[in-house]
Parts: C-alpha cells; sequence; structure tokens
C-alpha cells in the first residue's frame, strides 16, 4: 500500500484542491440549497421506513449543512463497526448510530473542522435522542487519503461507507488503498459517488468551482475498477445508477460533452476463492430486505429461492457479514488456473442509468432530506 507520507518523511499535507475544498464545504456553504448543482444532492428516492425513521431523529441542522450524492445505507449493520469517509456534519454518522445499535460503533471522519464542530456540537442530543447509556460514535479530523496515519488501525472496521467524497480527493487511488487497509478481512467499501463518461480534460480538472460541486474531481469509471484491483478488493458491484444533467450554462460551457453519472458500487476485501460456481438459498432475515436482498444490478437474491451464482460472488457471500444469511453449495469442480471473467461483472453505469430511467437535474432542487425537500423524510 503507498504511504500518505510524502517523500521526505512528512505527515500528509494539504494539497490546493484539499485548500479549495475545506474552503468551498467549510466557509462558502452554508446549507444545502447553497449548491449550484444536484451532483452532491441525494435524489428524491423511495427510502425504507427503518431508514427514515432513524433519519427523522437527526437534528434539523445536521441535516441542513449535509452535501450528499446518495443516500449510503448498505444492509446487514446491526452491531458492525463503521467508518464514514467525509462524514461532514455527521448526518449518515448519526442516522448509522441508530441502525448498528448500542453494540455497534460509527466513525466519522472529516477534513473540514467546520463540519465536525456542528457534528460535535450534536453528539449528547443525539445519544440521548437514542437512549444510549454511553456514545456509539467519534468524529476524527483528517484526511481519507491518511485513514491510519489519523489513528485508525487497520482492519478495525466491518464496512467504510462516502457519500459523494470520494470524488473531492486528488489522489483517490489512494483513498481506495486505505479504505481496504482499515477494513477487516470480508469488510466492504460501500459508496456513491459521481463517475464522468471519460478521463476529465486539465481545464476541467483545475475549475474550483466543479471540484466544489463535485464534477471537476468525478472519475472515470472505467478507471475505479482498475484502480479497485490494483488495491486488492474484488471486482466493483455496481448497485444503482443515475444519470446527471447539468443545466448551469456556464457550468455546461465549461464541461463539454462529457456526461456524468451518480453510481453506488460495493467493493469487498475478501479471498478469490477456488472459482466454484454455488446455489445459494436466501434464508431471509436482513432488516429491510427480508423478502428480497438487492445485491447489485445483477442479483437480487428472493428469501427461500434457490439460485446459482459464480465463484466471486460466491466468496462474497461466504466470507462476509452477510454469510449468516445464505446456504451456500458448490456446484462442479474447482477452477483455480481460470475461475469466473471478471468482465462478467461490469455494467456500465451509464447503460444501467438509461435502462433505469434514473436522471437527475441540476436546474432542479429537492434532492432527499435535502432543506428544500425534507418533507420526504417525515
Amino acid at each position: 500500500m503507498t504511504d500518505p507520507r510524502s517523500a521526505n518523511g512528512e505527515s500528509f499535507h494539504d494539497t490546493t484542491v484539499h485548500v479549495d475544498v475545506k474552503e468551498y464545504y467549510g466557509k462558502r456553504l452554508q446549507k444545502t440549497s447553497d449548491l449550484l448543482s444536484n451532483a452532491c444532492v441525494a435524489p428524491a428516492q423511495p427510502i425504507p421506513a427503518y431508514v427514515r425513521e432513524a433519519l427523522k431523529k437527526v437534528h434539523p441542522e445536521v441535516t441542513a449543512r449535509y452535501y450528499g450524492c446518495g443516500l449510503v445505507v448498505p444492509e446487514g449493520l446491526e452491531g458492525c463497526r463503521i467508518l464514514d469517509l467525509g462524514s461532514g456534519t455527521g448526518r449518515d454518522v448519526y442516522m448509522l448510530s441508530q441502525l448498528v445499535g448500542e453494540k455497534g460503533h460509527v466513525t466519522g471522519i472529516d477534513m473540514t473542522e467546520d463540519q465536525l464542530q456542528v457534528a460535535r456540537t450534536y453528539l449528547d442530543h443525539h445519544m440521548k435522542e437514542f437512549g444510549y447509556q454511553k456514545p456509539n460514535v467519534r468524529f476524527v479530523h483528517g484526511y481519507i487519503e491518511a485513514l491510519t496515519e489519523s489513528g485508525l488501525e487497520e482492519k478495525s472496521f466491518d464496512v467504510v461507507i462516502s457519500n459523494c467524497v470520494v470524488n473531492l480527493s486528488p489522489d483517490k487511488r489512494q483513498v481506495l488503498a486505505e479504505a481496504f487497509a482499515v477494513l477487516a478481512d470480508g469488510g466492504e467499501l460501500y459508496f456513491s459517488d459521481i463517475y464522468a463518461s471519460g478521463r476529465l480534460s486539465d481545464e476541467i480538472k483545475s475549475h474550483k468551482l466543479l471540484w466544489g460541486e463535485c464534477l471537476a474531481g468525478a472519475l472515470w469509471w472505467k478507471d475505479l475498477l482498475q484502480m479497485a484491483g490494483e488495491v486488492g478488493f474484488r471486482t466493483p458491484r455496481l448497485v444503482t445508477a443515475a444519470i446527471v444533467t447539468v443545466d448551469n450554462k456556464e457550468l455546461q460551457d465549461v464541461l463539454g460533452d462529457y456526461r456524468f453519472v451518480s453510481a453506488t458500487y460495493r467493493l469487498f476485501k475478501a479471498p478469490e476463492g477456488d472459482g466454484r460456481s454455488c446455489q445459494v438459498l436466501y434464508n431471509g432475515g436482513i432488516t429491510g430486505a427480508e423478502e428480497a436482498f438487492h445485491f447489485d444490478c445483477l442479483h437480487t437474491f428472493k428469501a427461500k429461492e434457490v439460485v446459482e451464482v459464480d465463484g466471486e460472488v460466491a466468496s462474497i457471500l461466504a466470507c462476509s457479514r452477510f454469510a449468516g444469511y445464505f446456504a451456500l453449495q458448490p456446484v462442479g469442480s474447482s477452477r483455480k488456473a481460470g475461475g469466473a471473467d471478471p468482465q462478467a461483472h461490469v455494467v456500465d453505469p451509464f447503460e444501467l442509468a438509461l435502462q433505469s430511467g434514473g436522471q437527475r437535474s441540476a436546474s432542479t432542487t429537492g434532492g432527499c432530506c435535502s432543506t428544500q425537500a425534507a418533507a420526504c423524510c417525515q
């Protein structure tokens, strides 16, 4: 794994991008409605009842200063240790605090002290609201490119989440490497972010406003696949995708023909396995997915229904926190020499978004739980 320290051994420090982003999110933006595009605002969409109830208990000021491009709530979180990358004012941390329960724990890390100050201000308020005897959350000031340097231990988290934050980093490979390091074996990086239809031009990548609006730092989605494999993750699993349209004329002129998509991926720290496909039976029981578990855009497991999956999916199910919800029976002989074709799992997020009719416009507001659409969380 790449050392987050500089070549002369000094600790990780701000780049120009870090300085600009901290200024944008710490000083310029005071509430969600100050954003000029909808790229970094969660799209209005149905929210599971148990998540909706958890969001209701988050303090209004925490929600008002929250910026994110998707609702990042993976399944099966009871008792888990979760790390939220770029936790901001802590909306997701406090929501997840309720889902993991008092025996679980949620850590939020952010580089913007102004955002963390809001999060910490309401720590006691939320613990009292949740009825917890002691806090099950903490907030750390640090960089998502330097998690271990910030005091987070390797292999100490079951799930790492991120909500429209990885694109704000100038070194995304390092972010993935650090997430891999702090995940326990079988752990998952579950995150929403903005991706581009190609590698962005230098003009776009140097545009301060577009950085703050989550567009200039967007990764070409194919580069995500390569980076994830390089640091040790299994093939990224695409969960959902929605096209982002930018209706601001000034931004349009700079962006030209580039297209953008908001996508949610699962990345697992799982062994390669022996390549054998398996018959799997989902026993049900995952909170919010009792009847059907939407694993990714290619796999939805219905309770009590036997289906066959390839070796990579079988390996993930067998070693992750989902293992107790599935019965697996290997089919055929071991194929270590070849195994399943990783490309079989690769789905173009732009194609998925178009197939599902998902589109978000930067000319509209009303992202879920934004100040303009608070009613959707009531």
